[in-house]
């Protein structure tokens, strides 16, 4: 068996948003709970989370957005002038109880996760994955940027780190972070920025700045991309930029919004397509002497409780060295019933997604525009250079 930790960053009654927010819904502790219905973690696996101290946060955000955002916890409200200087207060990133402490525990979760790898395990911070969020502002649902945090954390061991996002949309705010440090290369497949959030950058032309010498690789993903052609495209980037960059370890961003049926998704992946794709990164990363791989994974965007559950089962599963059956076991059932999603339940797929793990797609022909943008991944500058 492999040698992971999971950290759990969330507790139980954690419930910030409102019912009106994509993110009141189940996410960490109902996969964590599938998990445990597998009967697939042990104790000395699951490790809690802590709340990042200011000193880490400050490694990255600014000391007055860290303190706007203590200070309306402790206010119990935000300061005028908030929305426009932090962006806190807004649809997006409303005001919550716990507003310090609820992303800082998340993104503690990133840095504990870093210092696993660091001591020779494999961690997945579930409770991770905030990549839009900026040094001095919210962006996006995410408030503190632990993606940004947990490669810092391994930059200060001289690691060089690669970093591969695989969430719907762009991972804009780790790109903009590490723009000009030739020792971290981003590398995000996502929905085009031309129909999806945050609909700037993220280009095939958006790759870094001459200074730091192409430090970003972007894979804008057209409507509809389904399994065959993100496989093609994933294969047409990760091996080349893996061969080039020669990283010390991986940071993988596995949001589940890429998956068909994710509310806020319009790709047209699978979960074994999902599964597939982590299991090649995971293959290929470096290694600790003892063949561990060098991997953090963090979680990330994922709407819809049942499909993020599912996934992330699968994927705490490979990251563990666990095979588990493809039928969910009746407490598993149960848990998902619990969460109480009924957004599509008059689709003719829903009743499967208590029975299985798996989506079972049928195949699909790839269309010229994905092999078009296939060849463009080859003649980008990084690997040009």
């Amino acid at each position: 068996m492999v040698k992971a930790t999971l950290i759990n960053a969330v507790t139980r009654r954690q419930r910030p948003y409102r019912n009106n927010h994509p993110l009141a819904i189940p996410r960490t502790a109902l996969a964590i709970d599938l998990i445990r219905a597998y009967g697939a973690i042990t104790d000395d696996e699951l490790l809690p989370g802590r709340v990042a101290e200011v000193e880490e946060l400050a490694w990255f955000h600014t000391g007055d957005y860290i303190a706007a955002l203590q200070a309306a916890e402790a206010n119990g409200r935000l300061q005028d002038g908030d929305r426009e200087r932090y962006q806190l207060g807004t649809v997006e990133n409303p005001y919550f109880d716990n507003l310090f402490t609820i992303p800082a525990r998340a993104t503690g979760g990133s840095i504990q996760a870093a210092e696993e790898v660091l001591k020779g395990r494999v961690a997945f911070n579930p409770a991770g994955g905030m990549h839009h969020a900026r040094a001095g502002s919210a962006q996006g649902f995410c408030y503190f940027n632990d993606p940004v945090l947990g490669i810092l954390k391994l930059r200060q061991a001289g690691w060089r780190v690669l970093y591969v996002d695989v969430d719907a949309h762009h991972g804009d705010g780790v790109e903009q972070a590490f723009m000009a440090d030739p020792e971290v290369l981003t590398l995000s497949l996502h929905m085009d920025t031309t129909y999806a959030y945050p609909f700037c950058g993220g280009q095939l032309a958006d790759c870094g700045s001459e200074q730091g010498g192409h430090t970003t690789i972007n894979v804008p993903l057209p409507q509809g991309t389904h399994d065959a052609e993100y496989r093609l495209l994933f294969d047409a980037v990760w091996g080349p930029a893996l061969e080039k960059f020669k990283p010390d370890a991986v940071v993988l961003q596995a949001g589940t919004d890429l998956l068909a049926a994710d509310p806020l998704g319009k790709l047209a992946i699978s979960t074994e397509c999902f599964l597939d794709i982590a299991q090649q990164i995971m293959d290929t990363a470096p290694r600790h002497p003892d063949g561990t791989p060098r991997l953090l994974v963090t979680g990330g965007g994922g709407y819809h409780p049942l499909l993020l559950a599912r996934a992330w089962t699968g994927l705490w599963a490979l990251l563990s060295g666990r095979e588990l059956p493809g039928a969910i076991p009746a407490v598993g059932a149960a848990a998902l019933r619990s969460a109480g999603w009924h957004m599509d339940e008059d689709e003719p797929y829903f009743s499967g997604l208590f029975v299985s793990r798996f989506d079972y797609p049928a195949p699909k022909k790839i269309n010229q525009q994905i092999q078009r943008l296939a060849k463009d991944i080859r003649r980008h500058p990084y690997f040009r250079k």
